[in-house]
């Protein structure tokens, strides 16, 4: 097992910040060959005021668990004075470091996944459908589209509820200019036939992000004609995390919601050509 971090800033000069905290295996044990895994970026939420700890390190242990390299996401958020697209420009950078790096980390270049949580998921969204937009914002060529993403309990756009994610995602900006930055942050609006598989999931008794948002998601996908699982647990609150009780205490009343770890990973596989 190898753990390092990454400066996305020092490799991007366009960025403010942003760091990848990396967990990974050089090979299986007792396996000599020359090997390759996938990759998944773990995105954290915390409403773009925050990185929240608990949709990180535990999920990236999860998915090693099953086979993926793994990276996660420690973006710049509203105090550091940061606003859209600073965010979108580092998981486009987090992407394309991977991909150009895959030998290093022995991951198969093709398949870079992104997982991500509240307005973690709103921001794994939005690369999935503006990875083009990324490299025009920053000047450069950025080879970072999704092989596939999951979306949990994703805040989506504006009119479906947690308007602080927006409000942080845009802070400091004009009245107008925000009408004008507003259809590039509602993002089911922005779904095409080019948009990565998705895989999306909420809780019906999430109140802070509405499940309005992976419903609304979810029919922009089909609409779109783009492979898409979509999941709707009864029970469970939200930022449900792995929906353990280590992480969340009383998880034990909800033990299906966990269940989308794994059903996540099958729908990565999908999309793989590596056997994990």
């Amino acid at each position: 097992m190898k753990v390092c971090a990454i400066d996305l800033k020092e490799n991007y000069p366009f960025l403010q910040g942003g760091k990848l905290e990396c967990l990974f295996m050089d090979r299986p044990f007792h396996v000599e060959r020359e090997w390759k895994r996938p990759a998944v970026i773990v995105v954290p939420g915390g409403g773009y005021w925050h990185v929240s700890p608990s949709e990180g390190d535990p999920i990236a242990s999860a998915f090693i668990a099953l086979g993926f390299h793994t990276f996660v996401l420690k973006y710049l958020c509203a105090p550091e004075g940061v606003h859209y697209p600073e965010q979108l420009l580092e998981i486009a950078a987090a992407a394309d470091y991977i991909r150009k790096h895959a030998e290093e980390y022995n991951v198969n270049g093709k398949e870079i996944f992104v997982v991500g949580f509240s307005a973690g998921g709103h921001l794994a969204a939005n690369l999935s459908v503006s990875y083009d937009l990324a490299s025009k914002l920053a000047g450069v060529s950025l080879d970072c589209k999704p092989t596939a993403v999951g979306l949990s309990y994703p805040v989506i756009a504006y009119n479906y509820g947690h308007t602080d994610s927006f409000n942080n995602l845009l802070q400091g900006y004009s009245e107008e200019e925000r009408k004008e930055l507003l259809p590039q942050v509602n993002l089911d609006t922005l779904v095409t036939a080019d948009t990565p598989p998705t895989f999306i999931w909420c809780t019906a008794e999430d109140i802070i992000v509405p499940p309005e948002n992976t419903i609304r998601h979810t029919l922009a996908l089909m609409k779109a004609g783009v492979q898409y699982e979509s999941h709707i647990y009864p029970k469970g609150p939200h930022g449900l995390s792995t929906s353990s009780v280590e992480i969340w205490p009383f998880a034990e009343d909800i033990p299906k919601v966990a269940s989308w770890i794994k059903d996540c990973a099958d729908f990565f596989r999908m999309y793989a050509e590596e056997k994990v």
